[in-house]
């Protein structure tokens, strides 16, 4: 199997902006372009995750004035009249606990289509707060290091008794598997494992059988370049 995967906790930032349910609306404002933030999580008195106060959120007041006054309550323009982060913020709060997967988290985003997710413990307690940008981190992985991951960790649990040396080349993310494996229904499996090592972009997949020997094996075909299916 694959080294540990990387989880959130390897990438979200820990030191958050984060609201108490008081904080007034100009505050508001002030500290979300001070740390130039989209979204900020809002706080009980215990530090527990209550809601989140999103730019769309403070936009509802702007987008009001054009709008006929008075608001309408179960409706956005309830939020148009709010003056704290209680108010204006949008609950529940959508988080990830820190031990999460990074492909975990991408789908949570996907998901609630958000930008950013807190980052909470078994408790409800902030622990930090995970980007879109903060997933393709992992993408900035030195080339070299996934190859020896992929020589380390895959290549001998699969190709164990491989008559010649599976070659491991990675390029931008991408990764080329060339040579003679004895098992081509590996293949596949191979191809998988690969994808899922943090970084890799891509796999290219150049692995065949074993050659064939006319007077041992008639019958069997020469098997190149076996690709997964």
């Amino acid at each position: 199997m694959t080294g540990t995967p990387h989880v959130v906790n390897d990438v979200m930032t820990h030191t958050v902006l984060a609201l108490r349910r008081g904080a007034p609306f100009k505050d508001v404002v002030k500290a979300m372009q001070r740390w130039q933030v989209s979204a900020a999580p809002v706080l009980d008195d215990d530090g527990r995750v209550v809601g989140v106060v999103s730019e769309a959120d403070l936009l509802r007041k702007e987008q009001a004035r054009a709008d006929d006054p008075g608001p309408r309550p179960g409706s956005d323009r309830t939020k148009a009249t709010a003056v704290t982060a209680g108010e204006l913020m949008t609950v529940p709060a959508v988080t990830v606990h820190p031990e999460a997967p990074l492909p975990e988290a991408a789908r949570t985003m996907a998901r609630h289509g958000v930008k950013r997710l807190p980052v909470v413990d078994a408790d409800g307690l902030l622990r930090g707060v995970v980007s879109r940008a903060d997933l393709l981190k992992v993408f900035l992985r030195d080339d070299e290091d996934i190859a020896e991951e992929i020589r380390r960790e895959i290549v001998p649990h699969l190709f164990p008794d491989s008559a010649e040396p599976v070659r491991v080349r990675v390029r931008d993310g991408v990764v080329t598997l060339s040579g003679r494996v004895p098992d081509t229904a590996l293949v596949p499996v191979a191809v998988g494992w690969v994808r899922g090592v943090d970084g890799v972009v891509a796999v290219d997949c150049a692995l065949s059988g074993p050659p064939r020997r006319p007077d041992l094996d008639p019958d069997l075909p020469d098997t190149e370049h076996a690709r997964p299916a």
